[in-house]
């Protein structure tokens, strides 16, 4: 009797602790388990994400755009191109937007100067210029020298606009005068009068020829070198959808969006 009670007593012990385990075993699968699906869920970004872009980046910038929706479902990408002098006017004005991508360090600066920018921006592409005329090239445009010829109808953008910033650059550095028959405030109005044969030539952007194809025939020209652009991009202070405008801003810098970029003819930065 004794001997039995105590054997039963063992077993009684034995399942106990037996039980113990694993329901120890099974706390601690639930909890590594919990900890690790918590770890890899990462928020789902959606709502429309505000770019306000230098005009030259156009077709780059629509093209990544349309990747990130499609990476993203549930987001869209709303663009505002243009000069990037009106764009910084428009963000320290109070226009709301997520992201700015400025054609130049001084225009970005506009909008710094402000405080209305979350963090440094960042310089993620170069351009540089070339002279775009009507397509032939019937004019025999060789140069920037050649622009000056007399009767000859050439458009450029305006001072304050960083095309227009750069071209005057090159005209300074090569010590030539040049009245353009109009002033454009953006790269692509600048292109546009060439493509409408309203104009024989603009110095416009590598890009912006490239883009163009067969609508205008492009010229290189060496002063070009002195004034080649950087392109900063910055998440802005009171962006309305700052996590998709972070993410936006990431794929602009991956190896991927500079794939696009090269495409389009930008320089690396």
């Amino acid at each position: 009797m004794l001997w039995l009670a105590g054997a039963g007593a063992a077993a009684a012990l034995a399942l106990s602790a037996c039980s113990s385990s694993s329901d120890s075993t099974d706390t601690s699968h639930s909890s590594d388990s919990s900890a690790s699906s918590g770890t890899s869920t990462s928020p789902k970004l959606s709502g429309t994400v505000t770019v306000f872009a230098a005009a030259s980046l156009k077709e780059s910038f629509t093209a990544l755009g349309k990747e990130f929706e499609k990476q993203h479902p549930g987001t869209k990408v709303g663009f505002n191109f243009g000069g990037s002098d009106t764009l910084a006017a428009n963000i320290t004005g109070g226009a709301p937007a997520d992201v700015f991508a400025a054609a130049s360090p001084k225009t970005m600066a506009v909008v710094t100067d402000e405080k209305d920018t979350a963090g440094a921006p960042v310089t993620f592409v170069r351009n540089q210029l070339e002279i775009a005329t009507v397509p032939g090239n019937p004019h025999k445009v060789a140069s920037l020298k050649d622009l000056t010829k007399a009767g000859l109808k050439v458009v450029l953008c305006d001072r304050t606009v960083p095309c227009g910033a750069a071209a005057q650059k090159a005209l300074d550095a090569s010590g030539l005068k040049l009245t353009p028959v109009s002033y454009e405030q953006d790269v692509k109005g600048a292109l546009t009068k060439v493509e409408l044969k309203e104009a024989d030539a603009a110095v416009v952007y590598k890009t912006d020829v490239r883009a163009a194809g067969d609508k205008v025939e492009g010229v290189e020209f060496p002063e070009s070198a002195r004034a080649v652009n950087d392109y900063p991009i910055a998440l802005l202070k009171n962006a309305p959808n700052a996590e998709a405008a972070k993410a936006f801003i990431a794929l602009v810098r991956s190896a991927e969006g500079q794939k696009v970029l090269s495409e389009a003819g930008f320089l690396k930065p």
